[in-house]
Parts: structure tokens; sequence; C-alpha cells
């Protein structure tokens, strides 16, 4: 590194200036004592002061050895200091002194004896830090190692972006001595066009200060080596110690092996990712368009340039037939199209939503009638007319220039669900085998989660038939009560679940308001919400308190397996004015007095149905014209972002809008309190009084 060192002196020396100090100095931070004959201290530098803890005014003119040492280590400092004295020999070694704060520290010297023009000697002592020495010592042994013996190429540039140091792992690379790199500039040596992006990168190192590791690989050959190679090129901006520029370390590793391993793995990688990719973003929701959708945009523009999905149509409806035998045709269903640019090729496939019938003849026919893959590499004129459902669809197929396609059955539990079509017309690459592999693992994957979401929309729909023939209407007319309400399924899995309301007119003008919640969903939660339904309205009928019919659904409960309930069970007699009602675990229903503000109902919170053996209470409390009562299950306030406080204050909130009607109040309710990922079913339940006059008695209040 000889030559590398007379370069750098070199670019130490500024146009039209001195050379710039070192700041290796400063970073040894080197203090100078000088004593006299006596051994008292006569001179005293900054730098002792840091390193001993004396100023200058507590250290001139006293003795040394008391000073600065322990008393242990007075003789052998008196001894150093006489030898060096009286023979004008040198001493050098570490020796511990004491700082003024108390502490004993390892301290580096160097002491010899100097002479005045008066014939006095004195001793000059100059001290570093041993630990920092140590420390500094180490780190030129590495560096010195590391550059000379490592197999990374390594160059020093300075701010010009002209060589100053290369080792010699670096001259093999280039193929040029050290020498020659040395004063010349970084693209007179690496001269190709691509070696502007490193020196770009350089400059922007030398500018920011921010390093750049392994984010550059260039390819090509160096003047020096004409074989083709493949460097990982990382830069790094060089700073003294004051944080000066010093210039830019660039690290080169030659790559080559990797790089044609890479490049041989290339494609292998590429399909796991698609792999991968089709497993995280395939099957996201259990809808059947959407998961075609999401394998289309898996496949292009990865695999193909266009890509068309179908089903059968006798998957989706289980009433019509399937594929016919023999020479009859096929019909399909299309789920999705997905082309990586606008193509005629995307126009001859049929637009989703549509059923087309293929005839016997045709691929996507053979394909689900055998459920084999079939690979055409390199289409003609006649694989067109057998790809197209028709005539002028492989027209359009070859004005696009379909040259390659693929047709994939997509197979579920052992049934042939439909086909995934894919051509490329602007890659010139065929497919392959390897390309059917990959589209027909694809294909695999989403034929289960289309299978799936067939198969759950078939029980949702069972659901919501269910759920239908379970909701009740409201009565044409109800004594001085107006009504409306909600019902809204969990939109997440799109389920039924346990939540429902109830109005029943009963005896003497009166009517109970129910609702309730039983705690999951499907159908079988369903079930239990009809039961309890019908025998809550069985009870309604025998005129009993409110919390008598909590105790009587508590004991049904209590016989249905696996299954507890919350319920708020409330009746109001318009001749007195008044409403009872009973909680059983139910959240707090909201009373919106007229002209007043809503206020949560503070009633005994009861224990949820099914439970059992834990009474049950009623609390009476009037309603006069106008006055509104909010009932509701927990799936409109709920979350799993925000406190039930804050949730229930935001429903105070919205129902504090005077003369709205009930229709626009529960709309917006469900607008403003649900979200479009909601797991749970909201039942809401509004009623509002209004003047009864018919056999009225005095309110009791």
């Amino acid at each position: 590194m000889s030559a590398s060192e007379g370069g750098r002196a070199e670019a130490g020396q500024p146009e039209g200036g001195a050379p710039q100090p070192s700041g290796l100095m400063d970073l040894l931070s080197v203090a100078a004592v000088l004593l006299d004959a006596d051994g008292r201290i006569v001179l005293w530098s900054p730098q002792a002061e840091e390193l001993y803890g004396y100023t200058a005014e507590e250290a001139l003119g006293q003795y040394a050895a008391p000073l600065l040492v322990r008393e242990q280590h007075w003789e052998l400092l008196i001894e150093l200091f006489a030898h060096v004295m009286a023979t004008g020999e040198s001493w050098a070694g570490a020796f511990p002194i004491r700082h003024k704060d108390g502490s004993t520290r390892l301290v580096e010297f160097r002491n010899m004896r100097l002479l005045d023009d008066r014939g006095d000697f004195y001793a000059l002592g100059l001290a570093t830090d041993e630990p920092t020495l140590r420390e500094l010592e180490r780190d030129i042994a590495l560096s010195t190692r590391l550059v000379s013996q490592s197999p990374i190429g390594l160059a020093i540039l300075d701010t010009d972006l002209r060589y100053v140091a290369v080792n010699p792992a670096l001259e093999r690379m280039h193929g040029i001595p050290a020498k020659d790199h040395l004063g010349r500039h970084y693209r007179e040596i690496m001269t190709a066009a691509k070696f502007g992006v490193p020196e770009a990168a350089m400059t922007e190192v030398l500018k920011t200060g921010i390093p750049m590791v392994d984010q550059s690989t260039i390819v090509g050959h160096t003047p020096g080596d004409p074989d083709q190679h493949a460097w990982s090129i990382s830069l790094y901006r060089l700073e003294d110690p004051q944080g000066r520029v010093l210039g830019v370390a660039d690290l080169v590793v030659d790559v080559t092996d990797r790089y044609q391993a890479a490049m041989a793995a290339a494609e292998a990688r590429r399909r796991l990712a698609l792999i991968a990719d089709g497993s995280a973003r395939i099957g996201t929701t259990l809808e059947v368009e959407q998961t075609a959708r999401e394998l289309a945009e898996v496949i292009v523009p990865e695999l193909a340039d266009v890509v068309a999905v179908d089903v059968l149509d006798s998957v989706l409806d289980e009433h019509r037939p399937g594929p016919a035998p023999g020479d009859g045709p096929a019909f399909f269903r299309a789920l999705a199209v997905k082309a990586a640019y606008p193509t005629e090729a995307a126009q001859a496939a049929d637009p989703p939503g549509t059923i087309a019938a293929y005839a016997a003849d045709r691929v996507a026919t053979e394909t689900v009638r055998t459920g084999r893959p079939l690979l055409i590499a390199h289409a003609d004129d006649s694989d067109l007319a057998r790809i197209a459902r028709d005539s002028h669809s492989a027209g359009l197929l070859a004005s696009a220039g379909v040259h390659s396609y693929m047709s994939v059955p997509l197979i579920a539990r052992g049934q042939v669900l439909g086909f995934l079509g894919l051509t490329r017309a602007r890659n010139p690459v065929p497919f392959c085998e390897d390309d059917l592999a990959l589209a027909v693992e694809l294909a695999s994957r989403a034929a289960v989660c289309i299978d799936n979401a067939r198969t759950h929309q078939s029980v949702r729909n069972a659901a919501e038939t269910l759920q239908r023939s379970l909701l009740p209407s409201h009565p044409a007319h109800l004594p001085g009560l107006q009504i409306a309400s909600r019902y809204r399924p969990a939109q997440a899995t799109y389920e039924i679940g346990g939540d429902w309301y109830d109005v029943l007119p009963l005896d003497h003008d009166k009517t109970a308001l129910v609702v309730g919640d039983v705690m999951g969903s499907g159908i079988d939660a369903a079930a239990t919400m009809g039961r309890l339904r019908t025998a809550t309205s069985a009870f309604a009928d025998l005129d009993l308190n409110p919390d008598q019919v909590l105790q009587h659904l508590d004991k049904i409960t209590s016989g249905l397996e696996h299954y507890i309930a919350t319920c708020v069970y409330a009746v109001y007699d318009p001749h007195r004015a008044e409403c009872r009602i009973a909680n059983a675990g139910h959240l707090p229903p909201v009373l919106v007095p007229s002209g007043k503000h809503p206020e949560l109902l503070g009633l005994p919170t009861g224990t949820p149905l099914g439970v059992g053996g834990v009474p049950f209470e009623t609390t009476t409390f009037g309603l006069g014209p106008g006055d509104q009562l909010v009932l509701y299950t927990d799936g409109l306030v709920e979350t799993r972002h925000n406190p039930i406080d804050e949730r229930l204050e935001a429903l105070l909130d919205l129902l504090d809008v005077p003369d709205r009607s009930l229709e626009e109040t529960c709309d917006r309710l469900l607008r403003e309190l649900r979200r479009p990922d909601d797991p749970d079913d909201v039942a809401l339940l509004i009623c509002r009084t209004q003047p009864f006059a018919l056999g009225t008695e005095p309110p009791q209040r």
C-alpha cells in the first residue's frame, strides 16, 4: 500500500493553501507537561488539564510526584525522573496516574530531557490516555490487515473521485496495478457507460453522508479484464474526527458466481413468489366472484397477458344441468377477465356474469370433461378456433396476436368446477411445462376457495331464508305508539346471528317491546332465537310482569345446551303513560324525553338468560307524549377499536337531534355507527309515544 500512501500525501495538499491538519493528534489528545530539575511543573498544556483534571493554576509550581501519582508510586516516579535527567535517555511506557477526581488512570508516556539556551535541563512528558491509544493501535492493525488481505476490493477516492488507495483484491478485479489507479479519476479506470451509476452514487454519498450498502450490482467488464463479471458495490463517506470529509470508500465484491446462480434460479423464485402471492391474495372473502378476480389479478401479468376464469353454470345453480355427455355443449358462467393491457384478446373472452355454451370440440369443454390441463405452446389458426367460443372470438384472438394458450381445470374435492384460460400475445415467450405446473397449482388453490365460497353462499342463503321467516312485521296499529325497527346481519361474515326484536300487542291497549341477543351466529343461533321469540310471545299473552317473563325465558334458555342470551323486555301502557321494563344482562336502553337530551336508563343489569337462579327486577317509569325509547343489541355500539363508554356516548349524541322521524333515526344510527367489517349483527327498535285519548286514565308518575 506504499504507492497509495503517496497518493494520500498528494491529496492532503489543497490548492493554494497549507496542508490540512490531521485529526489523529486531536483524537489522541496528547498532553504536554514540562518539569524543572527539581521536579516542579513549569509548563502545563490544555490537553494536560483534560487528561489529569487539574487547571494550569492548580498545577504550575507543584511537585509532579505528589500531585499526579499515588504515594506508593512516588519512589518509582522519582527514580525514572532522575534517570532521564541524569543520562538524557528517554523513557516510554504506561504509568498509573491519579486524576483530580481521585480515580486512577493508566496513561501512555513519552519522557525526554530538554536543554535550554542557558544550559538548564528540563524533563518533558508527553502523555495520552492508554486505553484510547491501544484501541487506535488495534483499529489500525485490523484495518491494515483487512485492506491488504481481504478478498473484497477496496478503493479510497478523494472528494474529486480520484483514486487515493487501492488494495490488492481490487487490483486483481480490475486487472490494473494499484499504481496505475492512483491520482486518476474513477471514470478513467471504469470507462463503460454503466459505471456512471456508481459514480453518481459516490457523489450522493459524499453529499449526504448516507452509506449505500449493496444497493448497486454492476454487470460488465473492466479495461484490464475482458471477462464478464458482476460486482456488488457499497459506498461510505470518510470523515476525520472533526467531521471534515476526506473522500469515499468503495467496497467491491465480485459476485459473478452468485449472480449467475441467481439468474439461473430467478425463474424458479418468481414461480415460488407467485404461489406465495396467490396463497395470500386468493380467498380473502367467501365470495365466488371476488375469489375469481383475485386469482386473475395474481396471474396477470406475471404469468399471462390475459386470463379468464369460468365455472360451470351448474356449480353455482344446482337446478341447472351439468355438462352434457358425448357431443353436447357445456354451459359456463364467466366470473373474471383480466388483461395486462388493452387487447382484443380480452374482448374474445365472455364478460363476467354472462352464461355461454361451448361446443364439445372446444378446449374449455374438453378440459372440464377430462379434468386434465391442456398446453398449446404454439397456437395456430386451427388451435385458436378450438380455444374461442365462436369464429368471431377466434378472429379477435388472431388479431391480438395470441400465440400460446393454456387451459387448466378448477378442481376441488374431486369435482371439476370450471376452467382457467391463459393466453400470451405481447409476451413473446411461449408457455412451457413449468408454466403449466404453476397454473395448475394456482388453479388448485383457487378452486378450493371457490368451492368454500359457493358452499358458504348456499348456507348463507338458507340462513337468510330462515331469517326472513323469523323477523316480525309490525302490527298495523299500536295504541299510543309509533314504531321503527331494523335488522342488519354481520357484515364481515354475512351470517345470520342470534339478534332479534319483537313488538307484541297485548290486552288493554298495552304493547310489549323486546330486543334480545343469542350468543353465537349461524343457523343454530337463529333457531334458538326463534324458540325464545316464540316463548316470549306466549308469556307476554299471560300479562306477566317483565321480570316474570324473563324468569320463564331464563328457565327455557338453561335447557338449551351451550346457549345464553341477553334480553330487554318492556311493556308500555298508554292509559297510564308508563313503561315497565326488566333487563337480563343487556346493554341499557336509551330514553329520549321530548325536548330534552337522551340518557341511558339506569336499570338493574341482571344476568343473561341461561345462567339460572338469579332473580330479575322490574323498573317502572313514565313516558310523556313524544318521548322515545331506543332498544338495541351490542352489534350497534361494540367494536374492537373503541371503549364501550365512548361508543355509548356517540349513540347519545346521534339521538340528540329533535324532529327527526323514527325511520330516519334508524338509518342514521346504522350509517354512523356500523362499519363494513363489523363481525356482529344488529337489532334496533325505536318507539315514540303519541297522544292516546280513548279510555285514558290520569298518568301515574
